[in-house]
């Protein structure tokens, strides 16, 4: 069971959001929705993407998303960041190293593995050359990291 679980406020868009979530991560599904009143909007819901569990909220328009929180993704490939990228950056935008904040506002780091593995590289020369190829990216280029710790 999992302890802490991320809660999200959302703004008129809770049902929206969880299909759109539920869509873009594998291994994920909604395990309740509460609604104001018979057939009226989901007003607080529980579901879980990719293995992990939130709670959502549609509480209306006093509070939003910043960067301050996001969710990193590790990803084992260029193919899965591609896909998790582009599903994503539907109606979002694009930020830096990796960085991108959905059409909801949520900021989401999709990040491969082979970031960690040039970044700490034990040469610190070729783990800083990583990091200055990195800092040039918005989506990260797995293929443009190794070409610079080579």
């Amino acid at each position: 069971m999992q302890k802490i679980t991320p809660f999200l406020w959302f703004d008129g868009r809770l049902e929206e959001a969880i299909g759109f979530y539920t869509s873009v991560f594998e291994n994920s599904k909604v395990h309740s929705m509460n609604r104001m009143g018979e057939g009226g909007k989901i007003i607080t819901a529980t579901f879980e993407l990719a293995g992990v569990e939130f709670m959502g909220l549609d509480g209306g328009p006093m509070f939003h998303f910043t960067e301050a929180v996001s969710f990193f993704v590790k990803c084992k490939d260029q193919q899965e960041v591609d896909d998790l990228w582009e599903k994503l950056l539907d109606g979002g935008e694009g930020s830096r190293c990796g960085w991108l904040k959905d059409k909801f506002g949520l900021s989401w780091q999709i990040i491969p593995d082979a970031l960690g593995e040039c970044l700490s590289n034990p040469d610190p020369a070729k783990a800083q050359k990583a990091m200055q190829a990195m800092m040039q990216m918005v989506k990260i280029d797995v293929a443009a990291l190794k070409k610079a710790v080579e």
